[in-house]
């Protein structure tokens, strides 16, 4: 059985963002970006397991109230998460599992140059050398929280989720996450991205202050409204451009295994 993608990818698009590299279509942008979204899986998947009971609480550390901080060690050095308040159920979540030692000596198992890092594989601990990874979680999945004010620019931190066909509501894997690397677009491409991702919210608008940061500092705007978004790194950004410039196996796992640990600042 193939490998569960979390995040689909369409011609490679997503990788490059339509109108740079990738697909080269003369199509119109929205087109492709409906490619990379709806791509269907070449072996269905199982249905996802339920979803977290939304009443949970955890016990978070004092200064939830705030935005919760996070420090994610990896061989290549260290990143400062901020998980967003916006997200209550997807902090909590993550912070709970931080908690709990979930993450340590896991992998970051899919990396793809210009695209994301993804991670949070239990299977990934200790995992031999060609181990078939991504499929693994908590036993759970959580109900997405779309926020429009939350997109996916460089650094953004969002949950892996099983794709449409099996996963109408859109919810988020319990543990599977990823961080955004993306790239620079332009403002036809937004208007193009706007366009497609209105068809099903159609107030979306991306503001003065989004259109900056995909101009300047770069993202992947076709996976908005699509993925929930839950944090961002604010300190070591230059760590995701580290370890996506690690050379891959096929399946896109570093040939060098990159392992993180996770703890809460207080």
């Amino acid at each position: 059985m193939k490998r569960l993608l979390f995040i689909l990818l369409g011609c490679l698009g997503l990788i490059s963002f339509v109108g740079t590299t990738g697909c080269k279509s003369k199509k119109a942008t929205s087109d492709s970006a409906k490619k990379e979204i709806t791509l269907a899986e070449e072996t269905l998947p199982p249905p996802p397991p339920p979803a977290i009971d939304p009443s949970i609480k955890y016990n978070l550390p004092p200064n939830v109230n705030n935005r919760v901080r996070i420090k994610i060690t990896t061989s290549l050095g260290e990143m400062i998460v901020e998980l967003y308040n916006e997200t209550p159920q997807h902090r909590d979540n993550f912070v709970k599992l931080v908690n709990d030692g979930f993450y340590n000596d896991l992998l970051f198992h899919r990396c793809i140059k210009g695209f994301m890092i993804q991670g949070g594989d239990p299977n990934s601990r200790n995992a031999a050398p060609g181990a078939q990874l991504g499929v693994g979680g908590p036993g759970y999945t959580i109900p997405a929280e779309f926020n429009a004010a939350l997109l996916h620019k460089k650094g953004a931190l969002a949950a892996a989720r099983q794709g449409d066909m099996v996963n109408p509501t859109k919810a988020s894997s319990g543990s599977q996450f990823y961080f955004v690397q993306g790239g620079l677009l332009n403002d036809a491409q937004l208007d193009q991205y706007q366009a497609y991702i209105q068809r099903k919210n159609p107030s979306f608008a991306f503001t003065p202050e989004q259109r900056n940061a995909y101009k300047t500092t770069g993202g992947t705007p076709s996976l908005d409204m699509d993925y929930t978004v839950f944090g961002e790194v604010i300190s070591g950004l230059d760590i995701i451009d580290k370890i996506n410039a690690q050379p891959t196996f096929p399946g896109d796992r570093p040939q060098t295994d990159v392992k993180m640990t996770m703890e809460i600042l207080k």
